[in-house]
């Protein structure tokens, strides 16, 4: 149900096709993000038809990876290959990318 970063790191090294979903606050996008669709988690269950349902695996993250897991069920119970980022872009940034501001 999770990944690890490094792993996400080595599929965009290699060009591995996937979707992001950042489903964070507005506020925190705000502050930095790795991309990708944006739909706030209390937004989810009424947006989800906007993300492609296509045979990619959908990696979901937020600050820490407790909300993403949620939306990573919540995905997976409607079809999708939906990955949760493990420790959220917190996480990335300390062990992948420094430059991405940690809040």
């Amino acid at each position: 149900m999770e990944i690890d970063n490094k792993k996400i790191s080595k599929w965009i090294a290699d060009k591995k096709e996937f979707h992001l979903l950042d489903v964070r606050r507005d506020d925190e996008r705000e502050i930095c993000n790795l991309g990708g669709f944006h739909i706030p988690l209390h937004e989810l269950e009424t947006r989800f038809n906007e993300l492609p349902h296509d045979k990619l695996p959908m990696i979901v993250y937020c600050h820490h990876g407790v909300r993403s897991l949620y939306a990573t069920q919540f995905l997976k119970f409607h079809g999708y290959d939906a990955l949760s980022l493990r420790g959220g872009i917190d996480a990335w940034s300390i062990e992948i990318d420094p430059n991405v501001p940690r809040y």
